[in-house]
């Protein structure tokens, strides 16, 4: 059964209400640097000028309110309403970061930026659009399927070769919705994988207004079956209900528990809830009760959300975890920023004799771009090593 966490306590309500009290500030903040150097610096003039302004406001604070609109919306009103607030997010992130670059070439140079403000102002906003718009494509987009190969040295002959294919951080709601997901289904069953493993963030939104959005996932076929963990996003849009749906969809949730593949031959896989469950009084990740009484000598495959759990899992001997949740940084160069919290961004790591294999992810949160960081589809092949 899942762990129950308390509900969090006052410390933790106050640590969370300080940390977004900041993130607004710093939000804020950075919109009116935008606004200076891309409206009042160049000296735009009137009624241009007071509409950028209105536009980077409402957008702004649009983009702030996006997340929770989900919850009382449904499709197709949910994504007219999201999408140019979605979209707003990363022309934010890629103006914030020119702009930065901009000011630092020109402070190098020891040039005035008031002597460039409007040439800077039209070259910053052109580079802007055109990146946005090579991201839009590449977010928008099927993703393509990433094989990668894996040895492990438990890992029995019998199953060499074995085929796991995970889709991770879909995230239905705002932008993507059915037609994604049947288009997803369909290239994940094109490739007749031995497993396929959901790891969290399937949705963004309640479960009453995207129950349908999500139908076309319960056609994902894997031979020894569809498996499914949290992630921090199911757990926002309402945890248990979600998690009942996915059982709907054929779908097997594995909270903190373990099932044997393969037989006596073959290996163990596990599968934990998120960590962040104990936020809204949910299940939270329990990694002893997923390993609790397993045989050591056997083969063990980790389904996790989110990457740090590999600093508990690597200690308990984990072979492989599988994990999502950072989508790569989505937007270059935010990967950096996730590397802040997350040592692992994307890709294949080792601890020891514990391998981490971190997806991109299948769709995207927030702006529905992706840029030097494509999303995919991955073919996990694994060998005796």
């Amino acid at each position: 059964m899942p762990a129950t966490a308390e509900r969090p306590g006052p410390r933790r309500i106050a640590v969370v209400a300080g940390f977004v009290l900041l993130a607004l500030s710093l939000l804020a903040s950075a919109h009116w640097y935008i606004a200076q150097r891309l409206v009042l610096d160049p000296g735009v003039g009137e009624p241009l000028r007071t509409l950028a302004l209105g536009a980077i406001c409402v957008l702004g604070v649009g983009a702030v309110l996006t997340p929770g609109l989900g919850r009382w919306l449904e499709p197709p009103w949910l994504r007219i309403v999201s999408f140019p607030f979605l979209v707003w997010m990363g022309l934010f992130w890629l103006a914030l970061v020119a702009l930065a670059l901009s000011d630092l070439v020109l402070g190098s140079m020891g040039a005035s930026a008031g002597d460039v403000s409007k040439p800077r102002a039209l070259l910053v906003s052109a580079l802007v659009a055109g990146t946005a718009g090579l991201a839009l494509r590449n977010g928008l987009r099927v993703p393509a399927v990433r094989r990668v190969e894996i040895s492990l040295a438990r890992w029995p002959r019998a199953l060499d070769g074995f085929r796991i294919v995970q889709i991770s951080d879909i995230h239905i709601g705002p932008v993507l919705g059915r037609g994604f997901a049947a288009a997803l289904t369909e290239r994940v069953n094109a490739l007749a994988p031995d497993l396929v493993a959901v790891t969290g963030d399937l949705v963004d939104g309640d479960v009453r207004r995207l129950r349908d959005e999500v139908a076309p996932f319960a056609a994902l076929r894997g031979r020894h079956g569809v498996f499914f963990v949290t992630g921090n996003h199911d757990v926002y849009s309402g945890g248990e209900p979600w998690v009942e749906r996915v059982r709907e969809l054929g779908m097997r949730p594995l909270r903190n528990r373990r099932v044997s593949i393969g037989g006596e031959s073959g290996f163990d896989l596990a599968g934990v809830d998120d960590h962040r469950g104990d936020w809204v009084r949910g299940s939270s990740e329990d990694l002893g009760a997923a390993l609790a009484g397993r045989d050591p000598s056997r083969a063990l495959v980790l389904l996790a959300h989110d990457p740090v759990s590999f600093r508990r899992a690597s200690a308990a001997g984990v072979d492989l975890q599988l994990s999502g949740h950072t989508h790569g940084g989505q937007i270059w160069p935010f990967n950096f920023l996730v590397r802040l919290a997350v040592r692992w961004v994307a890709g294949l790591h080792r601890v020891g004799e514990s391998q981490l294999y971190v997806s991109r992810g299948s769709g995207f949160w927030g702006p529905p771009m992706r840029l030097f960081a494509p999303a995919e589809i991955s073919e996990i092949v694994l060998r005796r090593g």
